[in-house]
């Protein structure tokens, strides 16, 4: 099946499609994804996914992911941060989650949750410091959740005084291994180093709707700010990530990513790659105004804010 040709809207400040909208800030470079949940009538069976074809969701919406992904690393090199969003219906990415699982052997199907897995796997290998914030109307549930486990740091919104406005965070199957990453690890096994205990307790969440508070006991989330401290914890976050040097991020952030079971790939992109062979070579570290150079000297580095 020939697939159709992406249709999205370019502008210098962003890039807009169907499911996905990139928000570009470059006086704070940076760069916000938001995903969608599906809208409308979807498919509930192997005919109406068959008639949806392209333009089935869990297709649509990997298509698009890949595609901004692949722009923004090409065309945005000094916008080194990406914020991950997700805005919509829950039960919706759950319901889609459930169909994609209980005809997982059809080879659209099949397919289909391939293109997933690799659209967040680049993720996991971009040389970006990823940032998820899950706030009021998000929707990190099930497929939609991964881009929090990709997350460098994933903050959610904790409103304890008015719980129905309260974020939440939702698993399901697909985050138990359907969509694994290069390393051949599901991002949840990555997280907690394979310790079964942790492991347990978050597959005993599945079907949970998690607030801030429980996903944070289970180790889900990096913190879970109130309303009061959110936008300066936040803000704070993304000017310290902001002000440091790219090629050291490359490295740690990499490194981290793929930081206990390994393969190839993973020795390449979290260490040959990214550490001994290529930043203590860049100008950023021994350049006349390298970090290295000007340690101890009471000198502020310059960096170049390309992220390669």
């Amino acid at each position: 099946m020939a697939l159709p040709r992406i249709e999205r809207t370019d502008s210098d400040d962003g890039i807009a499609y169907t499911y996905v909208n990139v928000a570009i800030d470059r006086a704070r470079r940076n760069a916000t994804l938001t995903l969608k949940a599906p809208s409308g009538t979807q498919p509930t069976d192997i005919a109406g996914i068959e008639a949806a074809g392209a333009a089935w969701y869990p297709l649509q919406m990997a298509r698009e992911l890949d595609d901004a992904i692949l722009h923004l690393r090409t065309n945005e090199l000094d916008i080194g941060t990406w914020v991950l969003k997700t805005e919509g219906d829950a039960a919706a990415v759950l319901a889609n989650d459930a169909l994609m699982l209980a005809h997982k052997g059809h080879w659209f199907v099949r397919e289909t949750i391939g293109a997933l897995r690799r659209s967040f796997a680049r993720l996991d290998v971009s040389s970006r410091s990823l940032f998820a914030l899950i706030e009021e109307g998000s929707c990190f549930a099930g497929t939609l959740a991964e881009l929090a486990f990709c997350a460098d740091r994933a903050y959610m919104l904790a409103l304890p005084d008015d719980a129905d406005k309260a974020p939440q965070l939702q698993l399901s199957e697909f985050n138990f291994g359907v969509l694994p990453m290069v390393n051949d690890q599901s991002r949840l096994q990555r997280r907690f180093y394979e310790e079964a205990g942790p492991m347990e307790a978050a597959r005993g969440a599945i079907g949970q709707a998690l607030d801030a508070d429980a996903a944070l006991a289970l180790g889900l989330i990096t913190a879970a700010p109130d309303d009061i401290d959110w936008a300066d914890e936040v803000r704070m976050a993304l000017e310290e990530r902001a002000a440091m040097s790219p090629d050291a991020l490359t490295g740690l952030e990499a490194n981290l990513r793929f930081a206990q079971k390994e393969n190839m790939a993973t020795r390449v992109f979290g260490r040959l790659t990214a550490w001994q062979n290529w930043i203590f070579q860049r100008p950023n570290a021994v350049g006349d105004k390298g970090a290295l150079k000007v340690y101890g000297k009471g000198d502020k580095a310059q960096f170049d804010m390309n992220r390669v």
